[in-house]
């Protein structure tokens, strides 16, 4: 694991575009007892989904279930050693950002099972070093991230507010007239579809998206024509997280719309990474952008790869605001229980900035409540919950405890 000083805010950007070489041994999921349906709850931590899962009949480890990863990945390497794995390969894994490719470990035959599913030889890559600290960005442990072999295994039908995912065998032949279909298209073990941008200037774009589940942004465009995808106004310099390969600035600003289907979504905010970090990287498949979780938990989805279409129908929250984080802080879950709140940035002329908040910094209470009994969600829906809501925090710089009222401040 990274030291604590060195934790970057991790949007999952980067999960999108993992690429292991030759590697494309693949093996099934099924269902453990005989039935054409399956019920598997997850857990929502900051818009993602976590499920349990043992690996070789050991765990429970916990798992984010994202469509932008092809292979199952390991990110915790403690679990090298303790899975009892009898062949590893040495590989190296190509990534976003500053630094050179990293190393990791291959497997092909890991025994995984996730509710009543199991896959039996489930080949996986295993990092050698916990580039992307989830754990931290989470507020819960996490060991890795499984995608294509689940996905392709069943049609996955996720209701984000209940929280649960209903799995069914692929020859279900009837989904609800309520349900909007949309094709994809399975690229290199990922799902890819069309939508529309708008942006504020009313300049309308015709958009391939990868669907990422496993990406913790609205939308983020990278490329138009093999250049930038114009940056609108106005928009904020960004952190927008960190890649295998270091970090990923850019920026984050509004667009006017996204119609995806019959379905348009007004303002939502939108990821623009440094196109130097992102878009001039190697790409086996070509594409503008992608689609984040943020932006799929607005409806209930049903993932079909093997006839490939996505059904969607909104959900509650369907209308809802697209809100980003109004405070100007980066926080970061730490110590043993990953109950300790610590800041990690704070955003130049940002409401934080302006009551003298540091890195480093130990966030204690918000509104007299204490941080540990919060979880790291709730505490990122309060700082992106309302303009001009005033805080009352408490919190530790230099072995100092203080005091001040925070004000939020929408800033895009």
């Amino acid at each position: 694991m990274y030291p604590v000083k060195q934790l970057k805010k991790i949007v999952l950007l980067v999960l999108s575009c993992l690429a292991c070489g030759h590697i494309v041994a693949q093996s099934d999921f099924k269902f453990i007892y005989p039935r054409q349906t399956e019920k598997i709850v997850f857990k929502k931590v900051r818009g993602l989904m976590v499920v349990q899962a043992s690996i070789n009949n050991k765990g429970p480890f916990n798992l984010i279930l994202d469509t932008g990863v092809g292979i199952f990945l390991i990110t915790d390497p403690t679990l090298r050693d303790s899975l009892t794995i009898k062949y590893l390969k040495k590989i190296t894994i190509s990534g976003l950002g500053e630094q050179p490719d990293i190393q990791a470990h291959f497997t092909p035959t890991l025994k995984v099972q996730i509710g009543n599913t199991i896959a039996d030889e489930l080949p996986a890559a295993i990092l050698d070093d916990d580039v992307f600290n989830l754990s931290a960005y989470a507020g819960i442990p996490i060991h890795g991230l499984i995608g294509y072999n689940f996905f392709a295994s069943f049609i996955v039908h996720i209701f984000y507010e209940t929280q649960r995912i209903n799995l069914y065998t692929n020859n279900l032949k009837k989904i609800s007239k309520r349900y909007t279909k949309t094709p994809i298209t399975i690229e290199n073990n990922k799902p890819y579809c069309q939508i529309s941008a708008e942006t504020t200037s009313k300049k309308k774009y015709a958009v391939k998206m990868l669907i990422d589940t496993g990406a913790g942004h609205v939308v983020s465009l990278e490329t138009y024509n093999d250049v930038p995808f114009p940056l609108p106004t106005p928009n904020i310099a960004a952190n927008l997280g960190i890649g295998l390969g270091g970090n990923i600035g850019g920026f984050l600003g509004r667009l006017n719309n996204i119609k995806i289907a019959k379905f348009t979504l007004n303002k939502p905010i939108c990821a623009f990474p440094n196109y130097k970090d992102v878009a001039l990287k190697s790409f086996s498949i070509a594409r503008n952008g992608s689609i984040g979780n943020v932006l799929l938990k607005k409806f209930n989805v049903i993932f079909d790869y093997q006839n490939g279409f996505v059904y969607l129908k909104p959900n509650i929250n369907f209308k809802s605001v697209f809100e980003h984080d109004m405070s100007g802080l980066e926080v970061f879950a730490s110590g043993q229980n990953l109950d300790r709140i610590f800041v990690n940035r704070v955003e130049p002329n940002s409401p934080a900035e302006e009551i003298g908040l540091q890195k480093n910094d130990e966030l204690r209470t918000i509104n007299l409540k204490k941080v540990k009994e919060m979880s790291l969600e709730d505490i990122i829906a309060l700082f992106q919950s309302q303009n001009n809501k005033n805080l009352f925090i408490e919190y530790e710089q230099n072995k100092t405890l203080k005091r001040a009222i925070i004000t939020l401040k929408r800033r895009i």
